[in-house]
């Protein structure tokens, strides 16, 4: 159960970081669409690993996008970080 806790935690950090960039008026609109999608499958009701996956999925798919900010880039790898921390356990 505490490995549970530590994983509601992490989760509950992606989505506030998610937060930070869909309140950012210099993120593009796409990848706000993706972040609203990874968010989205993170409140979906499978297991830890698969959630973490599909918004993993959703956010790799425009974290190279070239109308990014380089400090929404900093944020998005570090949420792709806390995602595969959560894929591993």
């Amino acid at each position: 159960m505490a490995d549970d806790k530590n994983i509601d935690e992490t989760i509950a950090q992606v989505r506030q970081q998610i937060e930070v960039l869909l309140n950012d008026n210099s993120v593009p609109r796409n990848v706000k669409a993706a972040l609203d999608e990874a968010r989205k499958s993170l409140d979906a009701k499978e297991s830890y690993s698969v959630r973490a996956s599909g918004a993993t999925y959703k956010i790799d798919e425009v974290s190279n996008d070239i109308n990014l900010p380089p400090s929404a880039i900093t944020v998005i790898w570090n949420i792709l970080s806390l995602l595969e921390s959560i894929k591993d356990q």
